[in-house]
């Protein structure tokens, strides 16, 4: 089922395979997180919690073909295979968030990807609800910017790499933390056992709303209730309280029917 050509057609490069280079690796980020949402609900939990033993075929055929997207174990791992075909260098690593570690308690949480290029290394996340890069994050001291926003890698107290971000109005807060080294499928086996037993004594908590959606300039974010867009650099948070907005919003963000007044 996995189809390199079907899947840069649905990123929107059609055509001749396009070269390894920074330049394709970026578009492709980008387009990825435009063309697939970030979508809890596409983890599926009706035959329980699968993070190492992925049906590839079947999740791409689900997540890609179909545009249903999914969380980080199903859109990078997707992403880290179309770049290994694709002939860039690319190893997976592993993230903590705040959430995750107060839920798991573990380190080995979010999956994402880092692409070396000429030399250089970069972050690569088209599995991350948002606000986060929407392109690759090179891996260096200087400060980035990026549609308004500002990124950087700094160095924590237990010897971990955060990645920041701040807006055009708002502080530095953390995305993730990360330690450099090569992961590899199995090592969020641990993870996968935590969110069974997790999922098990809370059946419904996997399927909280928690979707996500790029545009050109910006993303857009619906937790639960909570609605936010950056556009620009510029945020704007509110409480979605009509149920028929709630429900308006959530098949917005997966279509990518999103109006100008959702993106305001």
């Amino acid at each position: 089922m996995f189809d390199v050509d079907a899947y840069l057609s649905r990123l929107g490069r059609p055509g001749p395979r396009p070269r390894p280079d920074l330049d394709t690796l970026r578009t492709l980020h980008k387009r990825h997180l435009m063309t697939l949402p970030y979508n809890v609900a596409g983890q599926g939990f009706a035959d329980g919690v699968h993070l190492v033993d992925v049906d590839e075929d079947e999740v791409f055929r689900t997540g890609v073909l179909e545009g249903l997207g999914g969380t980080c174990f199903q859109l990078n791992r997707l992403f880290f295979r179309l770049l290994t075909e694709l002939g860039y260098e690319v190893t997976l690593l592993a993230a903590s968030t705040a959430e995750g570690r107060e839920n798991f308690g573990t380190e080995i949480e979010h999956m994402f990807v880092r692409a070396a290029v000429d030399g250089q290394d970069w972050l690569v996340d088209v599995g991350y609800p948002g606000p986060s890069y929407l392109e690759p994050l090179r891996v260096s001291d200087e400060v980035q910017t990026q549609y308004g926003c500002q990124y950087r890698l700094v160095g924590t107290e237990d010897g971990a790499t955060a990645v920041q971000r701040r807006g055009r109005v708002t502080r530095w807060g953390t995305v993730y933390t990360f330690r450099p080294q090569a992961r590899r499928w199995h090592d969020w086996k641990e993870l996968e056992d935590r969110a069974r037993a997790h999922h098990a004594a809370s059946p419904d908590d996997g399927q909280g709303i928690l979707c996500g959606r790029t545009f050109d300039n910006g993303q857009a974010v619906l937790k639960g209730r909570r609605y936010l867009v950056v556009r620009d650099g510029r945020e704007r948070v509110r409480t979605v309280v009509d149920d028929t907005e709630h429900r308006r919003l959530v098949a917005a963000l997966l279509t990518g029917d999103l109006d100008s007044g959702d993106l305001a």
